[in-house]
Parts: structure tokens; sequence; C-alpha cells
């Protein structure tokens, strides 16, 4: 059903033009990630820097995050996400001219992380902001499933891909790679104000049409306040990501202690989790499960149950079906949280994703600034320890949250095609 849902919506020439632009667009993150990372220790030879260059990235996010609400929305439309993303495509395509493998080239390379740490905190929560009026209501939660998608798709087709591309170019030169799907995603952002712009237009010739009123900026707490089950979701996600440092920098060292495994039972591992997400995500799209934070708490308890699981595992084979187990509860954790943040009004979501992109970019830096040494120390301890915390939270956020616990969210969207977009 899923499929034939996303299909429907990919019809909507809009729709389509964000989701092709989404999906270079996470492509390029993995050349920048990849690239990142081996500059970054080719250049120094020393994980510690590695982790640095990730710190410096989060750090625009949790400072905009923080202090930046007015700043925040002065992009609140696609027009300026566009100019944000030249900015970004600048910026990427300038650094393999600016390198060099010296001190000097690190610090300019941080300084390009910085930056463009920067400019994606203010694009991210915009544009997260913006997609669910693209479509009718009772469509976002498959639009925000599709884009999901893309990165279910890219975390599997991704790794071959970029292999690929370095049989043809060096590490340093998939900066400007990323920087090219930063000039298509500007393209896109700029044909989608123009888009919006022509829609409204034609929308305002119309009989009775009313004017279009501009929401003042919002401010968080009030809204958590009056949303208790929303600062839950938050919270939980943000202990999803802290204990997410556990198996982003563990999982080879688990293999290879626990099990012997090297490179290839690592890229297994990891092929498992991501056919998992791509399994979950044409699942999650239309399927009537229930409130929206009940979902959301059974997700992440599953994934510290996976995650206690991986640190238990005897064998190769139960790596992959707990890691398989991991991936189908990935989709269902960020698709309905953000579909509940897309509930509220373009200010207030806007405010929302904002904080919620501020609390797990902290969460996530906590965490990889500490429980790294943990892994060191007895990896299969740490997965357990990290999945038992995980899973308290979880089922402490549940049984908290169910007094708030109304109206089933899921049950009553309405299904794909129940109306014309």
């Amino acid at each position: 059903m899923a499929p034939v849902g996303y299909l429907q919506l990919l019809r909507k020439r809009s729709v389509l033009v964000l989701w092709s632009s989404a999906a270079m667009s996470v492509l390029g993150d993995r050349l920048y990630g990849l690239a990142v990372m081996w500059v970054v220790y080719e250049s120094t030879g020393s994980a510690t820097w590695m982790g640095v260059a990730a710190v410096v990235e989060s750090i625009p996010y949790i400072l905009i995050g923080t202090f930046g609400r007015d700043l925040v929305t002065r992009f609140s439309s696609y027009r300026a996400l566009g100019w944000l993303d030249a900015g970004r495509a600048a910026a990427a395509c300038a650094l393999p001219f600016l390198w060099s493998p010296d001190g000097g080239g690190l610090a300019v390379l941080l300084a390009l992380i910085f930056v463009l740490g920067t400019l994606g905190a203010l694009f991210g929560p915009n544009l997260g902001a913006l997609v669910p009026d693209l479509v009718e209501p009772g469509q976002v939660r498959q639009m925000i499933g599709l884009l999901d998608l893309t990165t279910r798709i890219v975390a599997i087709a991704g790794p071959g891909a970029v292999g690929l591309i370095l049989l043809a170019v060096s590490e340093v030169q998939l900066f400007a790679l990323d920087g090219v799907t930063f000039a298509v995603s500007a393209v896109a952002m700029w044909w989608l104000h123009a888009h919006a712009r022509r829609t409204a237009r034609v929308a305002a010739s119309g009989p009775a049409a009313a004017p279009a009123v501009e929401e003042p900026a919002a401010a968080a707490w009030p809204v958590l306040r009056r949303h208790p089950d929303v600062a839950l979701g938050v919270g939980l996600h943000g202990m999803g990501f802290f204990v997410a440092a556990v198996s982003a920098v563990g999982l080879p060292a688990l293999l290879a202690v626990q099990l012997g495994q090297g490179a290839a039972g690592y890229g297994l591992a990891l092929a498992a989790v991501g056919a998992g997400a791509l399994a979950g995500n044409l699942l999650i799209g239309n399927l009537a499960l229930g409130h929206w934070l009940t979902v959301y708490c059974g997700a992440w308890a599953v994934a510290g149950l996976t995650l206690f699981g991986y640190g238990i595992a005897p064998s190769m084979p139960v790596v992959l079906a707990v890691g398989f187990i991991a991936g189908l509860a990935t989709p269902a954790a960020a698709v309905t949280l953000r579909t509940r943040l897309s509930e509220f009004g373009k200010q207030e979501r806007l405010r929302l994703i904002t904080v919620d992109q501020t609390v797990i970019r902290t969460a996530g830096t906590v965490g990889m600034l500490t429980l790294p040494m943990t892994v060191d120390a007895a990896p299969a301890t740490a997965f357990a320890g990290a999945g038992v915390l995980l899973l308290v939270t979880a089922a402490v956020t549940a049984l908290v949250g169910r007094r708030w616990v109304t109206v089933p969210e899921f049950a009553r969207a309405e299904p794909v095609g129940g109306r014309a977009s």
C-alpha cells in the first residue's frame, strides 16, 4: 500500500521536485560525511580530531537552536532556502582549491565544517516546516515518509555509489561533488518558491479568497507546556541520539572483539540495518497504528532492545537479524515525531523542529564525547548498558504520556488518495 501512496504523491510536480532534490542532498551528505572523516584522519592520523570535526559541525546547531529563534525565522521561505543552499554549494566547491595536507588545510576544513553546519542549522528546520503545506492534511504522514525513504535508499545504495565515485576522484574532491548536490537543491528551492507564488496568485484570484496572514515567531516553551506529549517525544529523541554514539563508534569494535569480524562483517551489519529501515519505511507510511506517542515510544523501545541484542549476540547471523529489526524501528521513530510536529501552525512547527534539532545535536555531541570510552573498555557491556538505558527511558516516557493519549491521530489520518492533491 505504501509504495502506491508514494507514487500518487510523486504525481504532484512540486512533490517530485522536492523529493528528487532531497535524494541528491542525502547522497551529498554521504559524500560529505565520508570526505570529512577521511580527510581529517589522513591529515592528522588521529581519531580525536575526527571527533573534534563532529563537534565543530554540531556547535552551530546548538547555538542557533538555543539563541537564534529570530534568525531562523528569516529563512522561512523556499527562496531563502535556495540562497542558503547556494552558499553551501560555494563553500563545498571551494574546499578542494583551498585544501593543503598541513595544519593550515585542517584549519580551513574545520572552518568549512562550521560554515556548512551554520547554514544547515538554518536550512533543516525551515524546510521541515514548509514541507507539510505541499500536500493535503491527510497526506502529511505519507509525504514525510516519502522524504524519509530517500535516506533509507541511500543507506543501501550509497556506499556502493561512493565506492565507484572514489575510483575516479580523490576524497577531497568529494566536497566539490557535494557542492553540486547543494546547487541542485538550490535550484529546486527557487523553483518551489516560484511555484508557490503562482499557486498563491491563482488562489487569490478565486472568489472570496482570504488574504494570507503571516504568523508571528513562536516561543517553544509555551507550546511545549500546552503539549507535554511533544516535550516527552523530543526528550526521548535526545536520549536516542545520546546512546546512538555507542553503535556509531562501537559496532566495528564489538564485531571484532566478540565475533572476530572485520570490515566485511561490518558492511553486512550496516546492510542489514539499511534493509530493515527500507522495509520499515514502506510499513509506517500508511498503517493506522494508534496514538503517535505510543508508536514512537514503542519504536525506541525496540531500538533499545536491539542495542542490548548486539551486546549479547553469539554469532553473525544473530547480529544481522538484530540489525534488520533495528532498521525496522528507525522510520517509525522518525516519521511519527515529524508528523506530530506537522500538526502545528507554521511558526510553531518551525520552532518545535528547531528545538528538536537542538536537543538531538546536543545529546549526540555529549554522547560522542563520553560514550566511546565505555566502548573502548568493554564493547559488549557498553551496548547492553546503552540498550537498557534507552529501553527504560522509552518505557517511562510511554507511562508518563498515557494521560495525554486521547485521540488516535494515526487512526484518523485519511487513506492515501482520499483527497485530490
